[in-house]
């Protein structure tokens, strides 16, 4: 068994690192795929080609779980929305068609995304035993956030379009989790190890739609996965101090924490869940001295618990790929 299965299985301490976005844009080996395939939906669909961007930090840098290469957003194609990513825009989804949506089914949603399956398959076969294979899905609200264009700007939502009296957004809610599940499971299935269930928009949700949005549907992803044994991490960032309810409620196996966090904070009031990141990703961008200072800080907070070294967030584009070899070698040397 692999070590992040067995600090998530078993609540142990054993030193295992990983980053969100680790395959990305801020490689150069990825850099010059990217460039010969510019239709990125198109190439999350190219199984050989997803395997190898999987890999490549794993050649690189030696780490200790590798992360499919795909996209939260490959559910709301699979659901019969066009997704289209446009440089320097981000992603923009075609209109929210609800009669379409809530006609999909099971076996064309497998269908549509069996190359991402087959990349975990060879994926697998090419990852040394000792590694785990990562697979990941977005929770239900921030793939709402995309689906129905919710986000208005940075920190603020269209709150017209979410307590429109048109949309059933609780049904809408329980088709995405029903798909979501069949997706992990295809994951599970295909060779992933544990699957990563990222709420990226927690932090725009107004307090009184917390529950209804945020708790309730996380908890029901992590409850299958309890039932079917999949270990998993939930991340709902920017819910800062209800991180405490959130884990109270949820339950999962896994926790990140986002930079907001304070680890000594973290340490205190989230129990019975595996710690995991909460460096800041601009940090990567600083000198190799601050770089070792920030880690130094969590490293020392969560020594004596189970700890999962990672970022509050994916890793920025612009991160120098030395940055993160010294990152990595100083967290595995490190006995301070």
């Amino acid at each position: 068994m692999s070590n992040l299965k067995k600090i998530l299985n078993e609540k142990i301490n054993c030193k295992s690192v990983w980053f969100m976005r680790q395959a990305g844009r801020y490689l150069p080996e990825f850099r010059e795929i990217r460039s010969k395939n510019t239709n990125f939906i198109e190439l999350c669909l190219n199984s050989e080609l997803s395997s190898e961007i999987t890999l490549q930090p794993i050649k690189r840098f030696n780490l200790d779980s590798a992360i499919i290469f795909s996209d939260i957003l490959m559910v709301p194609y699979a659901l019969g929305q066009k997704v289209v990513f446009n440089k320097n825009h981000g992603p923009k989804l075609s209109s929210f068609d609800m009669e379409s949506f809530m006609n999909n089914d099971e076996k064309e949603f497998t269908k549509k995304l069996k190359p991402i399956y087959k990349a975990i398959q060879i994926t697998k076969k090419k990852l040394n035993r000792e590694k785990s294979l990562i697979g990941f899905i977005g929770a239900p609200w921030t793939l709402l956030v995309y689906m129905l264009d919710l986000k208005k700007s940075k920190n603020k939502i269209d709150l017209a379009t979410l307590e429109s009296k048109k949309l059933d957004l609780p049904q809408i809610i329980n088709q995405l989790i029903k798909y979501l599940c069949l997706h992990i499971q295809n994951q599970i299935n295909a060779g992933a190890d544990v699957i990563q269930i990222f709420d990226s928009w927690a932090g725009l949700i107004p307090d009184e739609y917390l529950n209804s949005y945020c708790f309730i549907p996380n908890a029901k992803i992590t409850e299958f996965c309890k039932e079917k044994e999949i270990p998993n991490i939930s991340f709902p960032r920017g819910i800062k101090e209800k991180y405490k309810s959130f884990n109270d409620f949820v339950k999962p196996d896994g926790i990140n924490l986002d930079p907001l966090i304070e680890p000594q904070w973290a340490k205190k009031n989230l129990k019975n869940v595996v710690l995991q990141g909460g460096l800041d990703p601009s940090v990567m961008l600083k000198s190799e001295k601050e770089i070792i200072r920030g880690a130094t800080k969590y490293i020392q907070a969560f020594n004596d618990i189970p700890y999962i070294f990672n970022l509050g967030h994916g890793l920025l584009p612009e991160t120098d790929p030395d940055n993160v070899n010294k990152l990595i070698n100083f967290y595995r040397n490190f006995d301070g």
